[in-house]
């Protein structure tokens, strides 16, 4: 099965089901082009990829080949922070205004850290309409965030949160803007400069060169479910400047939109963020995240349904706690899911990262089946082994 599908790569002794379940969604047709690495006590103990880059199953999917990882890139952002945090540049409980000062306007100078870190600040698009190419000009859009009044009470709960705490509305595309501007007020580096310092096949704003390593992805046989439709799903999703519009295909891979268009293959997503599963340890063995910054990173920031998103959600600070069982059985891990497939999970427990990238979009916002499918596995051979 797997010779059909030009399926390669290594899996450790007992996590050869791993690479049957990655096949198996090749061979269920689920696939086009996929990578799949997991990542233990900084080891890389599965690295797998297979599939095409091309609509026209011509091209096989190469080590450097580089996919969008939409939303997925959130857990890369939310890796940046905590590092800052343990550097002692950033504060979880301190409010942005700290960090970013005209943050402040309009009600909005207590918001903390954390809580925009978890989708609570009520800034999940612009109300107002824009021209939809304005996204890749970073500077006005986050005056705009900076200049904008919350769009729901900070202090309202969810009446399924038994918290006490505030209320999420996912924020698909601002919060890349969000937490990009506090690391650069800083850090004085914007995201691709961030990235680019640790080395990874992972990038947002990409060059020409990393533009034609990239795949083809083909476009989701139907429209994301968004449940009901109320007013912050309609800003966050559908308005007409909702998301970047009115470019070209190179100029949006080449802006810098960290919460939507960083690329990578999942050898990339992956090791960057695996200090968040291995006690702050990177894969090269050096110590990035202090574990005291790590107790706070996986506690529950605010728990309900979400005002944007169809799904009763748990945040810690920028990743999805495991309440829904979309990143394995471990309800204590947190991951991240992108649009269309892609998903990051990472659990301490275990001290294990799962990264799977793919270039087949689905209509799945998170909990795609083929990621599912494969994490379930990593945790099948775990048990097991």
């Amino acid at each position: 099965m797997t010779s059909a599908f030009h399926i390669r790569g290594e899996c450790a002794p007992g996590f050869n089901n791993v690479k049957e379940a990655f096949s198996q969604n090749f061979h269920d047709g689920a696939e086009l082009g996929a990578s799949l690495c997991v990542y233990q006590n900084g080891q890389l103990i599965v690295d797998l990829c297979g599939g095409f880059i091309d609509r026209k199953k011509e091209a096989l999917w190469a080590d450097d080949s580089l996919t969008c990882i939409y939303s997925s890139g959130k857990a890369v952002l939310a890796f940046l922070v905590a590092r800052a945090v343990s550097d002692g540049l950033l504060d979880y409980d301190k409010p942005v205004s700290t960090y970013w000062p005209d943050f402040s306007q309009n009600g909005k100078g207590d918001i903390k850290l954390a809580q925009l870190l978890s989708h609570q600040a009520g800034l999940c698009g612009f109300p107002d309409e824009m021209p939809p190419e304005d996204w890749l000009d970073w500077d006005l859009i986050c005056a705009r965030l900076a200049a904008m009044a919350p769009l729901w009470p900070q202090a309202e709960n969810n009446s399924n949160n038994q918290t006490g705490q505030g209320q999420s509305g996912y924020h698909p595309q601002t919060f890349g803007f969000l937490v990009g501007e506090v690391l650069r007020r800083v850090t004085h580096k914007h995201i691709d400069e961030l990235l680019r310092e640790y080395g990874f096949d992972l990038y947002c704003g990409l060059s020409p060169h990393q533009i034609a390593r990239t795949t083809y992805m083909s476009k989701p046989p139907r429209a994301p479910n968004l449940g009901e439709i109320n007013q912050y799903t309609q800003i966050a999703f559908l308005k007409p400047w909702s998301s970047p519009g009115k470019i070209s295909r190179d100029d949006w891979m080449s802006a810098i939109l960290p919460a939507s268009n960083m690329h990578a293959n999942a050898r990339g997503l992956g090791a960057i963020v695996h200090p968040l599963a291995n006690e702050g340890v990177d894969i090269k063995g050096n110590h990035v995240i202090k574990p005291t910054i790590l107790d706070q990173f996986f506690v529950e920031q605010c728990r309900g349904d979400d005002l944007v998103l169809p799904f009763e959600l748990s945040w810690g600070v920028g990743m999805m706690r495991n309440i829904n069982h979309h990143y394995g059985p471990n309800e204590n891990a947190v991951g991240h899911s992108g649009f269309g497939g892609s998903a990051i999970v990472c659990d301490r427990q275990h001290r294990l990262t799962i990264a799977y990238v793919m270039t087949k979009m689905s209509e799945h916002l998170v909990g795609d089946p083929r990621s599912v499918h494969v994490i379930n596995a990593v945790y099948d051979c775990l048990e097991h082994s």
